[in-house]
């Protein structure tokens, strides 16, 4: 199944380990969804699942966070909102970090599309008229 319903806060950490799941092996996750739709919130429970000992915190102004895994792998959360063309996100050395072989958390993918590998893992969160979130897993 590509959905997952979230109907509430304790239902969270469901669905990161729903997400890890989902995405296997593979540490390039975008996450698509409007203002609001709980992608930093997801992704911290994420970090929380795979051991992070890093506090994550949103990267809205400075556009990557580095997080520790067990203090010696990296977890890279980018947030890619403010940024209004592709060659930001290249000069930042983004197509080094999707290299690394570590986690690459994307928010607001959109602009960076045309440099993501294929392999690239997707997110889409939507809310729904109740204010419920539904995931949806796409390659």
């Amino acid at each position: 199944m590509n959905l997952f319903q979230i109907d509430s806060l304790s239902q969270l950490s469901q669905a990161a380990k729903w997400v890890l799941k989902k995405v296997g092996n593979h540490k390039i996750i975008a996450f698509y969804g409007e203002m609001g739709a709980g992608k930093t919130t997801l992704i911290k429970e994420i970090c929380n699942c795979i051991n992070c000992c890093s506090h994550v915190t949103s990267p809205s102004f400075s556009i990557v966070n580095e997080y520790m895994i067990n203090c010696n792998e990296s977890v890279f959360h980018f947030d890619f909102y403010r940024l209004t063309n592709i060659n930001e996100i290249i000069n930042i050395g983004f197509e080094e970090y999707l290299y690394s072989n570590n986690y690459c958390l994307i928010e607001w993918p959109e602009l960076a599309e045309p440099l993501l590998p294929p392999e690239t893992q997707k997110i889409r969160i939507n809310i729904d008229e109740k204010q419920k979130r539904i995931l949806t897993f796409y390659v």
